[in-house]
């Protein structure tokens, strides 16, 4: 494992997708508000991170990698905010990915006591996120031939389309996908798909409110069927990691969090550590295996976190 850490340094990362910014309203409860039954919150701190493919890219650049992230950056004060962050840790934006009509989408957590009370969302329509393929295709497909992998987190806000998948197929020398099934778009022969629980279901057919035990066989037959990924990772919560390959399940590796604050962005951390791992040659087990212990560092954590080498460096004991 810490020969692995070594090895994914250094890796070109190309991450795109929905990018957004959240933002935390942190304080204590102490009472009901006299105008409605809703409790009073009186705020002690704020803070604001990057989210959604945002950040998927600050995770990747915290394992080492060399990243640009691609997405809809509105000209705006959030937008130029979400810039600040990933750039001030080393994760390249070009501006070009600046959208003069939309506004930067961003996500605010209400907390108190380490718990969400509220979130409140702005954002606009997908077709408002939509990136212009005809001024941006050759740079995206530029940037992709030299990338060592390329991550798509589809949040279903807009940014990736069936076109910019297409681009990124053609030129991408590993492509993973992490997708949202509510607007199933062509996300057939990744290198590697990892959705969620709720996502395998709802590719698969299934309710997300599925009762009783997960149907694997039956999900992860659907999924190679209707998407056919070399590779399929599930994240399945306290279950841990589902894998199969070329249509065959493999195992699930059960999770490695030790106490569970936050499950915000767990995803966006299993799919940049397994993604490098991978691109790096390692075995999908020993992959998983990484990025399970990566993810179960992150959901101790409160809010949108990233998980660094040197924490990983401390816990792997190979």
């Amino acid at each position: 494992m810490k020969d692995l850490l070594k090895r994914i340094k250094g890796l070109k990362v190309l991450v795109v997708g929905d990018v957004m910014l959240d933002r935390y309203l942190i304080g204590e409860v102490r009472r009901i508000s006299p105008e409605a039954p809703v409790p009073v919150l009186k705020v002690i701190d704020e803070s604001s991170v990057a989210g959604g493919a945002a950040n998927v890219a600050l995770n990747a650049v915290a394992l080492g990698g060399a990243v640009e992230c691609m997405g809809c950056f509105g000209n705006d004060k959030k937008g130029e905010e979400l810039i600040s962050l990933l750039s001030s840790s080393g994760v390249m934006v070009d501006s070009k990915f600046i959208n003069e009509e939309a506004a930067t989408i961003s996500k605010t957590r209400v907390m108190a006591s380490n718990q969400q009370i509220c979130r409140v969302d702005r954002e606009q329509g997908p077709h408002d996120y939509c990136p212009n393929l005809s001024e941006l295709g050759d740079l995206i497909k530029q940037r992709a031939q030299s990338a060592d992998v390329v991550i798509v987190s589809d949040y279903g806000k807009g940014f990736v389309t069936d076109e910019l998948i297409s681009f990124l197929k053609s030129t991408a020398s590993f492509l993973a996908i992490d997708p949202k099934p509510n607007r199933l778009l062509d996300y057939r022969s990744p290198d590697l798909l990892t959705p969620n629980r709720i996502e395998a279901l709802e590719i698969a057919g299934h309710s997300r409110f599925h009762e009783g035990e997960f149907p694997t066989r039956e999900v992860v037959d659907k999924i190679f069927k209707l998407c056919g990924p070399a590779k399929l990772a599930i994240t399945l919560g306290a279950k841990g990691i589902l894998l199969a390959e070329d249509g065959k399940l493999l195992k699930i590796i059960p999770t490695a969090a030790r106490e569970v604050f936050d499950v915000s962005g767990a995803g966006d951390t299993v799919i940049a550590a397994l993604s490098m791992c991978l691109a790096s040659g390692e075995t999908f087990e020993n992959s998983v295996r990484l990025a399970n212990i990566s993810a179960g560092i992150v959901v101790g954590k409160v809010g949108t976190a990233t998980v660094s080498a040197t924490e990983l460096d401390s816990i792997v004991t190979e």
